[in-house]
C-alpha cells in the first residue's frame, strides 16, 4: 500500500460511556433552580433521619443538590464527573474521581448519603467493595443513608437509563449494609418517585407536604432509603 493509500490514523477509543455527555443530555429540560428547590426540602429531612451529622460525606454527589440543602460543620462531596454547572457552596470540598478508588480520611465521618450510584455499579461485588470503603471512612456511631431507584416497584422503567446495570431492591440494599458491617436503624421501601420527570410534585410546598404524608409515599414513592448504623464498639 502506497502512501496515498494510507488510512487516516484515528485515536484510540476510551471505551466506556462519555457521562458528562449522558447526564447533559438526561437532564436536559430539566430547571436546575427548580431541581435544587426540591432537594432543599428532601435533604434536611435526610439529614435529621442521620442524626444531623456535623461531617457530611456524598460520595455521588452530581451536581451537590443534597450537599448545599444541609447544614453541617464539614461538607465533601465526590463524583467521577466535574459539572461546570454545579453551584456548590464555597466551603464544600470537592474530590473528583471514583468514591471506591479516591482518597477519603479513615473513620472521620458521621453522616454519608448515597443516593441513585449503586445500580450503576458492574457487580454485587462491587457494592460489597464500595460499601466497605465508605464504612472505613466513618466514625463510630456515624450513620449512612442509601437511596435509589426500587426494581420491585419500577422494573417496567428501570433499564429506561443507560448507566443502569444492576437491579436492586430495598432488602438487596438492607442485606448490603448489614454484611458490609452495619447495623440497620430504617428502611423505607418506597420513598421518593423514580426522577423528575415521574409525577415528583416540583413546588416546594408540594414538596414539604408530600414528605409529610407517608400514605402518599406509597402511592408515588418508587425510590428506597436504607439507613444503616456503624457499630459503637
Amino acid at each position: 500500500m502506497s502512501d496515498a493509500e494510507t488510512p487516516d490514523e484515528t485515536p484510540e477509543d476510551p471505551g466506556g460511556i462519555d457521562f458528562q455527555r449522558l447526564y447533559a443530555y438526561r437532564f436536559r429540560g430539566v430547571d436546575q433552580a427548580a431541581r435544587q428547590a426540591v432537594w432543599d426540602e428532601i435533604a434536611p429531612v435526610v439529614h435529621r433521619w442521620l442524626g444531623a451529622p456535623q461531617r457530611v460525606l456524598d460520595p455521588a454527589a452530581g451536581r451537590g443538590e443534597f450537599i448545599n440543602a444541609i447544614d453541617a460543620a464539614e461538607r465533601w462531596v465526590v463524583d467521577s464527573v466535574e459539572y461546570d454547572e454545579a453551584a456548590l457552596d464555597p466551603d464544600v470540598k470537592v474530590v473528583i474521581g471514583d468514591a471506591r478508588e479516591v482518597d477519603l480520611p479513615e473513620a472521620h465521618f458521621d453522616g454519608v448519603f448515597v443516593s441513585n450510584l449503586l445500580e450503576h455499579l458492574p457487580t454485587q461485588d462491587e457494592v460489597a467493595r464500595l460499601l466497605r470503603r465508605l464504612r472505613r471512612t466513618m466514625a463510630p456511631g456515624g450513620r449512612i443513608a442509601v437511596m435509589g431507584p426500587n426494581f420491585r416497584y419500577c422494573a417496567r422503567e428501570y433499564f429506561d437509563f443507560a448507566d443502569h446495570t444492576l437491579a436492586l431492591t430495598h432488602v438487596a440494599v438492607e442485606e448490603h449494609l448489614y454484611s458490609a458491617g452495619f447495623e440497620i436503624d430504617r428502611v423505607i421501601p418506597r420513598f421518593i418517585p423514580y426522577s423528575f420527570r415521574s409525577r415528583m410534585p416540583q413546588a416546594p410546598i408540594l414538596v414539604r407536604a408530600y414528605l409529610r404524608m407517608p400514605v402518599a409515599w406509597r402511592l408515588l414513592g418508587k425510590q428506597f432509603l436504607v439507613i444503616g448504623r456503624m457499630p459503637t464498639g
